[in-house]
């Protein structure tokens, strides 16, 4: 057995998922060269092949068996997604890109993404990838039919089910320091294999993960990265190739229904093997989007060049970066925040966040609405109310403060 888990390594340094018949024809190669030894009555042979019910090989491509139970909306070939998704094969192949062509055309008409950058002080602009109305449409029923029953790592706060910024600042409420640290372009990172990773995990035949892959991933037309990039300032020249060079190929775009919890579940190892660096460290450990987060007692702050120096060469092996720029580390101290939750005795909000909402209340009630909607928001009452609500979940009494005086607005 030794000799044969050799050779199968030797041929196959990462796992031949979507080869079994070659990895089956591997193995019936080298039992044919084996003789019988001293002692043996005949020459090894395969009896069974484990995950197999009826104990002989699988037909290529065919759906792997669910082993925890993923309740997700089974898709046995590219036609049946294509029927669950009332779309004909040719319209399945045109959203899924399948033949890159969202890299190439310069009409706007022909890509199934929209674009427009978003500025970052002293940085390459951030791409925002938005799908097209039916391709958004396809995305949501994945996301709704299969991603949201698969979970991610119980370390994982953001774009999860019962969990949020509050409860990932909540875990390090009261700890003498804190060390946080950024993920690089988060979604940028995530390439189209492991996507399509991620569904072969879940248990769908090879074809339909190509599709899925192609539906949930993108790459930006090379005219509108150059257009972006020429925007960026000129010192940045190293994180404008790297960018560049990640949104060139096929990845998780920023902008699609399904990109925050495929992230999720390409990060999986990642959280797994950072909150086992942490429990081993004696810290807590925990992440919401790109966000990481460690705490502990004070010595995390003699430890930490130490630990980010670890915690940057799993991030890397796991197929992410650093953003070097933004780790900080907080004592207790001084104000020590997490997701701009205020952690150091209990979660709360920042006074000036609170002092400046109180404001713009106080100057809407007095002047009328129009005079503090600077950002022109469709919908500013609804605006207003959701940084209650906000506020409300940190602070229940100066939530209420602040309803009180959005009621004394004067909406008509």
């Amino acid at each position: 057995m030794t000799a044969l888990a050799m050779r199968v390594v030797a041929v196959y340094p990462t796992a031949p998922i979507d080869r079994r018949g070659e990895l089956f024809g591997l193995i019936d190669a080298f039992l044919a060269e084996r003789r019988v030894e001293v002692g043996e009555s005949e020459p090894p042979r395969v009896l069974r092949l484990l995950g197999d019910r009826g104990g002989g090989s699988r037909p290529e491509g065919a759906r792997r068996e669910l082993r925890r139970g993923w309740a997700v909306t089974e898709i046995a070939s590219v036609p049946n997604l294509a029927d669950r998704l009332e779309l004909s094969d040719g319209q399945l192949a045109w959203l899924a890109d399948v033949r890159g062509l969202e890299r190439t055309v310069s009409r706007e008409q022909l890509r199934n993404y929209r674009y427009h950058a978003l500025a970052r002080p002293e940085g390459v602009p951030r791409v925002i990838e938005a799908p097209k109305a039916r391709l958004k449409e396809i995305q949501r029923w994945i996301l709704r039919e299969v991603l949201d029953h698969v979970p991610p790592h119980e370390s994982a706060h953001g774009f999860t089910r019962d969990r949020s910024a509050i409860t990932h600042a909540r875990l390090h409420v009261g700890q003498t320091a804190i060390l946080r640290l950024d993920l690089k372009d988060f979604f940028a990172s995530v390439a189209a294999g492991r996507v399509y990773g991620i569904f072969r995990t879940i248990g769908y035949p090879a074809a339909v993960c190509h599709v899925l892959t192609g539906l949930t991933t993108n790459a930006v037309p090379l005219s509108v990265w150059q257009a972006i990039a020429s925007t960026a300032p000129g010192h940045a020249v190293e994180d404008r190739f790297w960018l560049g060079r990640q949104l060139a190929t096929p990845h998780l775009p920023q902008g699609a229904p399904t990109s925050p919890a495929l992230a999720n579940l390409a990060a999986f190892r990642l959280d797994r093997r950072l909150s086992g660096l942490a429990l081993a460290s004696g810290l807590r450990y925990s992440r919401y989007a790109d966000d990481l987060t460690f705490s502990g007692s004070a010595k995390l702050h003699r430890r930490r060049i130490r630990l980010e120096s670890i915690v940057a060469e799993i991030i890397g092996a796991e197929g992410f970066q650093t953003n070097e720029a933004k780790s900080v580390i907080q004592s207790a101290s001084g104000r020590q925040t997490v997701c701009g939750v205020v952690v150091n005795v209990h979660p709360n909000l920042r006074r000036t966040e609170y002092d400046r909402l109180k404001a713009i209340l106080h100057n809407a009630a007095a002047d009328g609405p129009a005079s503090q909607d600077h950002a022109g928001f469709s919908d500013f009452e609804a605006h207003l109310r959701g940084r209650i609500s906000w506020v409300e979940s940190l602070n229940p009494t100066h939530g209420r403060k602040l309803r009180e005086k959005l009621e004394e607005i004067d909406w008509l």
